[in-house]
């Protein structure tokens, strides 16, 4: 499902999640309450993957619809909005660590970055790829 959306968001999912792990085994060590960054880090994640997903389906209606660039902002401030929605939850019922929270949201900055490099690994493992601008530059020179 999430391919047919966007062919980079698996890779962008699945950079989230190993950057939450990554995220998980260092910073574990480093906190007194293992159980509020644990949960703080990974609702961060799970809003971070949200927000991925959202993204992806806005810039496709945006692309096949036609949509007007205040629907674009309506979406953006909604994204927003639910990120705000989220942390007062997490700092009003105790239910995780807020900065843990931030840093989870913060992976889906580090998975942007991540997305090129997690698809040369899995074109790799494929034996094939799928699309590569570096190739087709290579073919235009």
């Amino acid at each position: 499902m999430l391919k047919r959306l966007n062919k980079a968001l698996p890779e962008l999912v699945l950079g989230i999640l190993l950057y939450g792990i990554a995220a998980q085994l260092t910073g574990i060590w480093l906190v007194k309450d293992k159980l509020l960054y644990s949960t703080g880090l990974w609702i961060g994640v799970a809003l971070a993957a949200g927000m991925a997903v959202h993204m992806a389906v806005v810039i496709e209606d945006a692309v096949s619809a036609g949509s007007s660039q205040g629907k674009l902002i309506t979406m953006s401030l909604m994204r927003y909005a639910a990120v705000v929605v989220v942390f007062f939850c997490v700092i009003r019922f105790n239910l995780g660590n807020p900065i843990a929270a931030f840093t989870g949201v913060m992976g889906l900055k580090i998975a942007a970055y991540m997305q090129p490099s997690i698809h040369k690994v899995i074109s790799k493992r494929k034996g094939s790829e799928e699309y590569s601008a570096d190739k087709e530059l290579k073919q235009l020179e």
